[in-house]
């Protein structure tokens, strides 16, 4: 824990980044642990342990309709404060989709916009997202591995959240035009229902200053953080590919045995 270390109440988010993915998330991510507050993003914890499950719910309350979604109610606060508030201070890229709920949910919370351009953005989230996560037939391949043998659902979640946020019923209905709209309201949205008090418009690149004035701690005596998320994302992608496979192989194995075994058995007896 850092020196600036601040003290977690239980109380809720304090924090809500509210960006998107790509947009230099894991940067701030690794900010504010580093200012002390306890942070979620998806790129600093084991894939095994993330909330898939409730994040796949959350998606599905909170945009009805949904392909292949589930009817349920809208979160209320206890369903935040069950998925995220409960142990976090900060959240920043799984969550940062639902920001606009989050900010309804907890009004104490400040929130810092991190917007990147558009047209550079977009190309790095259609192939770094978009595309990862819902190109066939990869995606079905590891929404089988991961839900069949290791009970884990990160690829329904994902798929979920992107069509539920664009407004989308398949991966190609998200092009730049229906990104450029979801992304315009988005930003748009926080901007109206956030007041100024209570919302930093945070540029990457600015360093340590006006975060550490808004949230009201000191200067840490290091160097803000700088990820390269696509090289990171890459790597990491590749890393959760042969954990899927190696941890699929372990659990499966038994079964396998079984099968071979009773298939060899049954050429046997005839």
């Amino acid at each position: 824990m850092s020196q600036h270390s601040v003290q977690y109440d239980g109380n809720g988010l304090k924090i809500i980044n509210a960006s998107l993915f790509r947009m230099g998330t894991k940067s701030m991510a690794m900010a504010y642990q580093i200012l002390g507050f306890k942070t979620h993003h998806g790129l600093l914890e084991s894939v095994m342990d993330s909330p898939w499950t409730q994040i796949e719910e959350a998606a599905e309350a909170t945009w009805p309709g949904v392909p292949g979604g589930t009817p349920r109610p809208p979160y209320q606060r206890k369903d935040w404060d069950a998925l995220w508030g409960d142990k976090y201070d900060a959240v920043t890229d799984l969550a940062s989709p639902f920001a606009l709920e989050l900010i309804d949910a907890y009004p104490e919370a400040k929130v810092v916009v991190v917007q990147r351009d558009f047209d550079t953005w977009w190309p790095t989230f259609q192939s770094q997202i978009r595309d990862k996560v819902m190109l066939e037939p990869n995606s079905s391949f590891h929404a089988f591995i991961t839900w069949w043998f290791l009970g884990i659902r990160p690829v329904h979640a994902m798929c979920k959240v992107i069509l539920g946020f664009f407004g989308a019923r398949t991966r190609l209905e998200v092009d730049a035009d229906c990104a450029r709209a979801a992304y315009d309201a988005y930003f748009r949205e926080i901007r109206a229902r956030v007041p100024l008090e209570r919302r930093l418009e945070y540029k990457l690149g600015s360093g340590w200053e006006p975060l550490c004035a808004f949230l009201g701690v000191n200067v840490p005596n290091e160097e803000f953080p700088s990820a390269n998320e696509k090289q990171e994302n890459s790597k990491e992608s590749r890393a959760r590919e042969n954990t899927f496979i190696v941890k699929s192989i372990k659990v499966s194995a038994p079964w396998l045995l079984a099968v071979g075994a009773a298939w060899a058995a049954w050429g046997y007896a005839k």
